[in-house]
């Protein structure tokens, strides 16, 4: 039976660093590092023996433990809920997947969810509250003050001697993968969650541009490669084929607008990014950034561009790249191009997607920038919070996901039911992959597992071989992955706590700027003539501050 342990005795029995809890009027000691201020400079022999003795229990009792646990404990989990599984689901416990966990692990799972689209105000109301679930999935990196601030606020449990205790599945994961480990800790050397992690490169690749293969064969066109060959293809959308928004997406809203494939032509994109120098840059401020912008602007003047550009949600691209008055758009080779194409063939069986490479300004240059993730994408991460009284039962649940076993749940969810293992492979069946429900295989899928979006545990290529389910979607990581995107792509830095609140408030308004300057800019209300004054007054907003926190927290990255 698993002891229902409190706040008090985990701290005093595994000296956890950084997480001072105020209502029991806590001070957590010092774990992994040597010169917190606040920890005491020696020990005692006793105190010495007493705690080289409790190792020496902790790591009998981790060789020992098996799954599921005996316990009637009930833990608390909170987490905003995919939209495929709101779809059919009020949580995810309901789900097989959620049913699952709880029956594999032995906890009992009490999911709590905000209300869609709310799940930032309802996290700082939690906040407020100071009375948390036991479990948070965050983006902690976006943490006000970053994860360290969280660990020093007594929000959440620094996570070192908790993996070392009750986490041998993670350990290992972080111990066989240091370049991981490198990412999902602090500049101090803390762990502050359990992350999710994409296990193959190809999972960092899955956003691009698309395009009507259908209508490029009735024109007698190749799949575009360079800006100028892009700008013929359009032109022959618009006058031949007779779409009235030859490219169309979402360009203020949503993931989508970091990810512009044109902006990359030109070196530059709307955000930070690795310079050949080693640095981080900020593309708005550069010449590449005003090319892209007149390029636009005159691609807008066409009517190349979706007239309705400065206001396009996903509903409304949708609508246009299915019915054929869009014919190329940007977007995720499963949620878009799948959805679209499944929509769109059945009214017109010659519809027809493909994938395009980013494009270049030379022929037959290699594309440098592009869109890509890094391993550790800060998405679906849990985190322990202070408020939880049995520590140990909550790591080994999370702790789950990273065995053999909770792999394959994660991935595939429940053998003979979600999928069978066929050739030494796990093979979804036709409960998700031709739902009797009518359900997308996306919402299908996401009732048996948390594969196809994110949560705590390490994402399998297996799963994306067979969500892909069109060849051209299959073919879609490669084409979009031949870039040198790693190569410009900033690590999951942070800023100290001390500079994080400076640094929010400069981008604040910095972004703001940009973005309603770059719209000026393209529709044509603002001339390009003033762009080195637009680039001033970024300056003069804190830009030059903001890439020395960027370049501070590099640095403090590199050493880590």
């Amino acid at each position: 039976m698993l002891r229902g342990i409190t706040r008090r005795d985990f701290m005093k029995g595994m000296a956890i660093s950084g997480a001072a809890v105020g209502s029991a009027g806590l001070l957590a000691a010092c774990g992994s590092s040597t010169s917190d201020s606040g920890s005491q400079e020696s020990q005692t022999q006793n105190s010495s023996e007493t705690q080289a003795s409790s190792s020496e229990e902790q790591t009998a009792s981790a060789s020992e433990f098996t799954y599921p646990m005996d316990t009637d404990v009930t833990l608390t989990y909170w987490c905003e809920l995919n939209n495929n599984v709101s779809a059919n689901f009020a949580s995810l416990g309901d789900t097989p997947f959620g049913q699952q966990w709880q029956e594999e692990t032995g906890v009992t799972i009490e999911f709590q969810h905000p209300p869609a689209n709310q799940g930032s105000e309802q996290f700082s109301l939690l906040l407020a509250d100071g009375d948390l679930p036991d479990m948070m999935e965050y983006a902690w990196m976006s943490f006000s003050g970053g994860p360290e601030k969280a660990i020093q606020d007594g929000v959440i449990y620094e996570l070192t001697d908790i993996i070392n205790a009750y986490c041998p599945n993670l350990k290992a994961y972080l111990e066989e993968n240091p370049d991981i480990d490198k990412m999902v800790k602090t500049d101090e050397g803390h762990y502050y969650c359990f992350p999710f992690i994409r296990g193959d490169e190809r999972l960092c690749n899955t956003i691009g541009l698309m395009l009507r293969q259908d209508w490029l064969e009735e024109l007698n066109m190749e799949v575009p490669t360079t800006i100028d060959e892009w700008h013929d293809v359009l032109v022959a959308f618009r006058d031949e084929m007779g779409a009235e928004s030859p490219f169309s997406w979402e360009y203020t809203m949503g993931s989508l607008t970091d990810a512009n494939p044109f902006a990359y032509a030109y070196g530059t994109c709307r955000g930070f990014y690795l310079g050949e120098d080693g640095t981080v840059h900020y593309g708005p401020a550069e010449e590449g950034f005003k090319q892209y912008l007149e390029l636009f602007n005159q691609w807008y003047a066409e009517k190349l561009l979706d007239q309705d550009l400065a206001t396009l949600a996903l509903d409304q691209v949708s609508a246009k790249i299915t019915s054929g008055k869009a014919g190329a758009a940007i977007g995720w080779a499963g949620s878009r191009m799948g959805t679209w194409l499944n929509a769109a063939i059945q009214t017109n069986p010659d519809y027809m997607l493909v994938c395009a490479p980013y494009p270049t300004i030379n022929k037959g240059d290699t594309p440098q920038m592009g869109q890509i993730d890094n391993r550790y994408p800060n998405q679906g991460c849990v985190a322990i919070t202070t408020s939880c009284k049995d520590v140990e039962a909550a790591a080994r649940l999370l702790d789950y996901a990273y065995s053999d076993a909770g792999h394959m749940l994660f991935n595939f969810g429940i053998e003979g039911e979600s999928y069978e293992m066929i050739d030494d492979y796990p093979t979804y069946t036709d409960l998700v992959m031709d739902n009797p429900e009518g359900w997308s295989v996306a919402q299908s899928l996401s009732a048996y597992i948390r594969g196809n979006y994110n949560g705590p545990f390490v994402q399998d290529i297996r799963y994306l071989e067979q969500y892909y389910t069109y060849e051209t979607q299959k073919e879609s990581a490669e084409i979009w992955g031949a870039t040198n995107a790693s190569k410009y792509k900033v690590p999951p830095i942070t800023p100290t706590t001390d500079e994080s609140k400076e640094y929010s408030t400069i981008m604040s308004e910095i972004n703001t700027y940009r973005d309603e300057m770059s719209l000026k800019f393209i529709l044509g209300d603002e001339s390009l003539d003033n762009f080195d004054k637009f680039v001033e007054t970024l300056y003069d907003l804190g830009l030059e501050r903001a890439l020395e926190i960027q370049n501070a927290a590099l640095d403090r990255y590199n050493a880590r």
